[in-house]
């Protein structure tokens, strides 16, 4: 299975050349670590800053330098920082090329759920809500389980939703999947070791899968 940094390192594959990129809150900033060499992107982060680098070593942090996540960043040359304002317009404006997501809950119909656990207390939705309406490309990066081995990837979500059949691909610790256009879960890649049958029983949603499934390449 793969930690959170092996997320990150399998999603920093599918950004291509020239994207603008909005990382989310979570498992999603550490894409910005992994970037493949000879790739130029531009990471954006909602709360006004595009041009967004890797995380500061200890002891060089700025605290004026932050994520939408209230991380200290790094900029990179020919950065910009702004209002929010601009920042949505931008997003609402279908400007960022991909947006990369935690989520608590995915349906096999695309629907996700990040935002809030009935009960708990909450500070809102954040800009999760304008990124699934607006963007062209969304990719959840996310825990394929619960902390009682339940599946988060479901028939139906059973959290407050934020987005409706908006969700392309995810990446977990165990698996790739495309959200299919009919419904349901298509097995793309596998981590090392990792079987498809326990793909299969960590999966709810209806899961569609080759006989020959490739395992995930990292490096």
């Amino acid at each position: 299975m793969l930690d959170k940094d092996g997320i990150a390192k399998r999603i920093a594959r599918e950004i291509k050349d020239g994207y603008y990129v909005n990382l989310g809150i979570g498992i999603p900033t550490l894409v910005a670590n992994y970037i493949p060499e000879g790739i130029n992107v531009v990471l954006q982060s909602e709360n006004g800053l595009l041009g967004m680098g890797p995380f500061p070593f200890e002891g060089e942090e700025d605290a004026d330098l932050i994520n939408a996540g209230k991380q200290t960043i790094t900029t990179l040359p020919g950065s910009s920082i702004f209002d929010s304002a601009m920042s949505f317009g931008m997003i609402r404006s279908q400007k960022i090329d991909l947006t990369i997501l935690g989520a608590m809950e995915v349906s096999e119909n695309g629907d996700i759920a990040n935002w809030k656990i009935p009960g708990k207390m909450v500070k809102g939705m954040g800009g999760a809500m304008d990124l699934v309406a607006s963007a062209k490309n969304i990719i959840v990066a996310m825990q394929h389980v619960n902390k009682a081995g339940e599946s988060k990837l479901l028939p139906k979500c059973t959290l407050p939703l934020t987005g409706v059949n908006c969700i392309k691909k995810i990446v977990t610790e165990l698996a790739v999947l495309d959200v299919l256009l009919g419904g349901g879960f298509k097995l793309i890649e596998r981590a090392p070791g990792v079987s498809v049958d326990y793909i299969r029983q960590a999966t709810t949603g209806k899961l569609f899968a080759d006989d020959d499934v490739p395992e995930m390449i990292l490096n």
